[in-house]
């Protein structure tokens, strides 16, 4: 295994934590879009299924800017653990 394995290895929990955080906020943004029902499914407005689905279906080139940033920002999520980890194994 090299030394960047290694290091990448020993903060996966702490990423792994991150990337819950992640998903647990656009849960809840989706969750807020949707019309609760009865039952306690949800039903999302078809304009945002619509957008989503484009969106999966669209290479990250090809997306606008505005798409790309909102990437890149979730990527910045991860970035100062990294760092950390490269500057101070």
């Amino acid at each position: 295994m090299s030394e960047a394995e290694t290091l990448l290895n020993g903060i996966v929990e702490e990423l792994a934590a991150i990337e819950h955080a992640r998903w647990a906020h656009w849960q809840q943004y989706m969750h807020g879009n949707g019309v609760r029902q009865e039952d306690g499914s949800l039903i999302l407005p078809a304009e945002l299924v619509n957008r989503w689905e484009v969106q999966t279906a669209t290479p990250y080139a090809e997306l606008s800017e505005a798409e790309k940033k909102s990437d890149r920002e979730q990527v910045f999520r991860y970035l100062p653990l990294i760092i950390a980890a490269i500057s101070d194994p």
